[in-house]
C-alpha cells in the first residue's frame, strides 16, 4: 500500500521560509512523478510544484514561480519543497501526491491534479502578516 506523509509545515511571517517533506512508501519511489498541492478553506485543491521521476523536470504554478523549488532525493524516498518569500495568501494545507504512472509526465502535464492517484494527508503552512 503506497503511504505518503509530509512533515515540516508551522507558522511563519510573512517573507519567511520553510522546507516540507514528504517520504513515500510502498511503490519504487524513483520510478514515478511527484506533485505538491495546497488546500486553503474553502477552496478548490490546487497545483503548486511537479517534479518528474528523475529530478531533471519540474514544473511550478506561476503563483510560485520564483520563490518555490522542488526537489527529490530517490534514494531517501524523499521529495521536498523549499518554500521562500512566503505570503498570507500561500497559507493552505500542503498535500504531496504520486503520479500513477511510468515513466510519467513532464513539464505542464506534471500540472494536472488527475495524474496523481495517492495522496498524503497534509501538513498546515500558516503565513502571517
Amino acid at each position: 500500500q503506497v503511504q505518503l506523509v509530509e512533515s515540516g509545515g508551522g507558522l511563519v511571517r510573512a517573507g519567511g521560509s520553510l522546507r516540507l517533506s514528504c517520504v513515500s512508501s510502498g511503490r519504487p519511489f524513483s520510478s514515478y512523478a511527484m506533485g505538491w498541492f495546497r488546500q486553503a478553506p474553502g477552496k478548490e485543491r490546487e497545483f503548486v510544484a511537479g517534479i518528474n521521476w528523475s529530478g531533471g523536470n519540474t514544473y511550478y504554478a506561476d503563483s510560485v514561480k520564483g520563490r518555490f523549488t522542488i526537489s527529490r532525493d530517490n534514494a531517501k524516498n524523499t521529495v521536498y519543497l523549499q518554500m521562500n518569500s512566503l505570503k498570507p495568501e500561500d497559507t493552505a494545507v500542503y498535500l504531496c501526491a504520486t503520479d500513477y504512472s511510468i515513466p510519467g509526465p513532464t513539464a505542464q502535464a506534471l500540472g494536472v491534479i488527475y495524474e496523481y492517484d495517492y495522496w498524503g494527508q497534509g501538513t498546515q503552512v500558516t503565513v502571517s502578516s
